[in-house]
């Protein structure tokens, strides 16, 4: 009985992740119509940048690994066979630019070992930083250190990143909606898991406060993922028969901080912690626009998702547009590498 029930969990897992995989690739899913705040900033050109574009250095580290670039393959899927293709598509075209990379949540793979693969990208990424993911709500419901280890070692992970999905949770079909006690079991984790933990949200944003906390706990980063871009409580009304939950979830599709506001209270709230700046980026411009707000690193989803189900040369050309793009903006403010980006003064509010 028991493994008939591990079956039919793994079944639904394995249909929600494909479903969720179309829903993004297919329909109009994007959240605040306003966007993620970016366009309500500018750079201010420097017509005498003072450096050659070719010396423009964009180098950076994260989790004791060197990159390329600031920049970060958002958390996004796996536990499927098409899932699977996407992840190593990503992580092949990550490993040639140098970005770091995070997996979608491994969930799946405990429950079943045989998805598994889909989440084994480390042999077409040796030298990147990689990131395994668990739902944060997860920690009420079972999971604890010994099976964040587990999903590390499967993955070769060099961190866990907790994600908080509370919305999408109430109006998924089958959510885990218990978010109670949370920042503790969070706090407990940190303690006792050897290696580093962050907490990302997955489109909503995280606040100032909600930050502080976070690394008062003592999460190693902390990814904002605040609104502008995907929206999943349109995501998962695409899937619900529920009409109920079909009919809220139009209530929240303008619901969240925009990702800019998210990394500027981030940032002020916690002047030496590691953040990381997603949540409706379109290009090398918002990316540097979110480094001079107040990021470490900025990351990309949907739009690298889209390329990557198409082609691992497609998924390449996005990595390769999306630093040129930075490249370019560093060089037309005159900031030669990123500590000069964070600290221009040629980012102004409109």
């Amino acid at each position: 009985m028991e493994w008939g029930r591990q079956l039919d969990r793994h079944s639904d897992t394995q249909r929600r992740k494909d479903e969720h995989i179309e829903i993004c690739l297919r329909e109009d899913v994007s959240g605040l119509a306003a966007g993620a705040g970016f366009d309500r900033f500018r750079f201010r050109h420097n017509a005498l940048p003072e450096t050659a574009f070719a010396a423009i250095d964009t180098g950076a580290s994260f989790l004791g690994r060197p990159l390329k670039a600031p920049l970060l393959v958002s958390s996004m899927t796996g536990g499927t066979p098409e899932a699977g293709r996407i992840n190593r598509r990503l992580a092949a075209a990550a490993q040639r630019r140098g970005w770091a990379m995070g997996l979608g949540s491994a969930r799946a793979a405990l429950e079943d070992p045989s998805s598994a693969d889909s989440f084994r990208v480390r042999d077409a990424a040796p030298d990147i930083p990689l990131l395994a993911n668990l739902g944060a709500v997860q920690l009420n419901l079972g999971y604890g250190p010994d099976e964040c280890r587990r999903m590390m070692e499967l993955t070769e992970a060099d961190g866990l990143v907790l994600h908080l999905n509370g919305l999408q949770e109430v109006f998924q079909p089958e959510g885990d909606t218990d978010f109670s006690g949370l920042l503790d079991r969070i706090a407990a984790l940190c303690a006792r898991l050897e290696r580093p933990v962050g907490v990302k949200e997955v489109g909503w944003g995280i606040d100032g406060e909600t930050a502080r906390k976070l690394f008062e706990a003592g999460v190693a980063f902390v990814d904002v993922a605040g609104a502008g871009g995907t929206s999943w409580s349109e995501v998962e009304k695409r899937r619900s028969r529920d009409e109920t939950r079909r009919s809220a979830a139009d209530a929240f599709r303008e619901w969240g901080i925009p990702t800019a506001d998210c990394i500027r209270e981030a940032r002020a709230a916690a002047p030496e912690g590691t953040i990381v700046g997603s949540g409706g980026l379109r290009d090398g411009v918002d990316a540097a626009k979110a480094i001079a707000l107040g990021a470490d690193l900025a990351a990309f989803g949907r739009m690298l998702l889209t390329a990557a189900a198409e082609s691992e040369a497609r998924a390449e050309a996005e990595f390769a547009r999306i630093e040129y793009e930075l490249r370019a903006a560093m060089f037309g403010i005159g900031a030669a590498d990123l500590r000069a980006l964070r600290r221009t003064n040629r980012l102004v509010r409109l």
